[in-house]
């Protein structure tokens, strides 16, 4: 991941309001985000064998500082038409940001397992990551501390929908295919403390269905070469 913070989100869709919202996430939403400053990439992933719609977005920021900065709580509280007919119709959703807190491997896998965790971790981070990424197929795992303080801003977009939930932790793992991700949530089982594996029985994994880097953006090529030219040059 780029950058030293993050921001997770979690919703599920019914059937009728899924087309609408992969239109808005993919032709406005994500865009508008990662534009912000601070924001540097967005990744979308949808739930693999489950009844219902479900999506985990990731966003990846520059550092922890960016999830109460101005100018994504600017955002916030001046929501777009279509994401005030989005917003209300986001169930079960669930949102937190914040900081890396430990990250080995390197890239981005496709199969991904979001672990959320009510606690911040009592085991060592840095160790299990380093542990998770040495498995067979397993391209990175991270922890990420989330902010509780700048998650819980109240702005407009969030009191447009009912009983958000948060985490204090999440425990990423990215893999090349699910068969790999699952070996790495069945090795979780015998090196977590129990508190923390309820949470592995439940967890559906998320494959990777829409990917926007900053770089992307429109116009955002012509917005670095004017940087550079206004850079000074070295003598």
């Amino acid at each position: 991941m780029q950058g030293a913070g993050y921001l997770a989100i979690w919703s599920d869709l019914a059937a009728q309001d899924e087309t609408d919202w992969a239109h808005w996430i993919t032709r406005e939403h994500a865009a508008e985000r990662v534009g912000i400053n601070g924001f540097l990439a967005c990744r979308i992933f949808r739930a693999l064998g489950v009844s219902v719609n479900r999506y985990f977005i990731l966003y990846e920021l520059e550092d922890e500082r960016v999830v109460g900065g101005a100018d994504y709580l600017a955002r916030l509280n001046a929501p777009t038409p279509w994401s005030q007919r989005i917003m209300p119709r986001l169930g079960n959703f669930a949102r937190g940001g914040g900081r890396i807190a430990a990250s080995a491997g390197t890239g981005q896998g496709g199969i991904v397992a979001p672990l959320r965790l009510d606690a911040a971790p009592s085991w060592d981070p840095a160790a299990l990551v380093v542990e998770l990424a040495r498995l067979d197929r397993i391209i990175a795992a991270r922890v990420l501390l989330t902010d509780i303080a700048q998650t819980s801003i109240k702005t407009r977009e969030k009191g447009m929908r009912a009983n958000d939930g948060s985490f204090a932790a999440l425990l990423l793992i990215e893999g090349l295919d699910e068969a790999a991700v699952r070996d790495a949530l069945h090795h979780l089982r015998k090196t977590l403390p129990a508190e923390d594996r309820g949470a592995i029985d439940s967890l559906p994994l998320y494959r990777l269905a829409f990917n926007l880097p900053k770089r992307l953006l429109p116009g955002s090529e012509s917005r670095r070469s004017a940087k550079l030219r206004k850079q000074p040059h070295a003598k």
